[in-house]
């Protein structure tokens, strides 16, 4: 399909997501329009009331739709490919391999057939080929297409992303102030380190990047400026989430317990999901538990210097969205 294209068109992929949302903002915001792959353009424009209609434009497919990702290539200048999964659901066809590796691919040959050149990528901090999970392991060969698509690429590689609308604030919030579960659990020792990026900045980072020449073909890692080891991060969090249970104890849930919980919970948790959507919130899978070891910790300075972007503390942040976490 062949379009007229209209400057400062961006294609969005993941626009609807926790990321995605907050980066059309944030495109809004700075004069580009964005073209959205969505599967409901109402849930769009639900989450961009004010915006008139001829600011953003849905196009109703996926990455795996040719002609609606073509049409959405076509009429666009750069992308953001942003879409992920943390857990794979196979009864749904969501599968590492699928979402990340086919789906960049497709998007990145879409791309190249409209004759773009911009392109930034969402990857993860811990990406690599010998990684522990598939989920990193997908991750890294999804960027290693991009490296070589010929694209003027640069890619993000972010730790946690924390938000009012993110699953694990989301999750926090249930695990401090609700009575079931009795505890609030973590993987193993505790103590690994992450760095958790507040989701505006991490908008910020890919919007900055896309009119800076000397980001393209650079690896930004992502994190915000204070590092926490899972337990000190889940005290933070029951400290600060308004109606926190102060006398739920925060205990560790052995590797090897959670690995078997893992395997024994996958696929009739999936099934339970299709039923009642918010159980998928529970669900983890041995990938998880296996990341949850590793430090995923960055420079974050690296980011700040070359873009101009001032992390902001996870703490402060955390403090004023608390109220509005869902």
């Amino acid at each position: 399909m062949n379009g007229t294209p209209t400057n400062n068109n961006v294609l969005v992929t993941g626009a609807t997501g926790f990321v995605g949302r907050n980066v059309v903002r944030e495109l809004l915001l700075r004069g580009y329009k964005p073209v959205c792959l969505v599967r409901d353009a109402s849930k769009l424009h639900r989450q961009h009331p004010t915006v008139d209609t001829d600011r953003i434009t849905p196009i109703i497919g996926s990455l795996h739709d040719e002609d609606a990702l073509q049409h959405a290539a076509d009429i666009s200048q750069a992308v953001i490919h942003l879409v992920g999964i943390i857990i794979e659901r196979r009864l749904r066809g969501k599968t590492f391999e699928r979402i990340h590796v086919r789906g960049t691919t497709n998007v990145a040959n879409a791309a190249r057939s409209a004759g773009i050149k911009r392109f930034l990528h969402m990857s993860a901090l811990g990406a690599r080929p010998e990684a522990v999970s598939k989920y990193h392991q997908t991750k890294w060969m999804a960027e290693q297409y991009v490296r070589d698509s010929g694209l003027d690429w640069t890619i993000f590689r972010p730790s946690l992303i924390h938000g009012p609308d993110g699953e694990f604030m989301q999750l926090m919030k249930r695990f401090t102030c609700k009575l079931i579960p009795p505890v609030i659990p973590y993987f193993g020792s505790g103590d690994a380190k992450l760095q958790p990026v507040y989701v505006k900045d991490v908008a910020r980072c890919f919007v900055a990047a896309l009119r800076d020449d000397e980001a393209i073909g650079q690896v930004f890692p992502l994190g915000g400026p204070r590092v926490y080891s899972w337990k000190q991060l889940y005290n933070a969090c029951r400290a600060i989430i308004p109606g926190s249970k102060s006398w739920k104890p925060i205990v560790s849930q052995p590797v090897p317990v959670a690995k078997l919980l893992a395997a024994m919970t996958g696929p009739p948790m999936a099934i339970a999901e299709l039923v009642v959507p918010s159980v998928g919130m529970l669900r983890f899978d041995k990938g998880q538990v296996q990341m949850s070891q590793e430090d995923c910790i960055c420079d974050h300075t690296i980011a700040e210097k070359s873009l101009g972007i001032t992390m902001h503390d996870f703490e402060e942040e955390l403090s004023m969205y608390a109220d509005s976490i869902d």
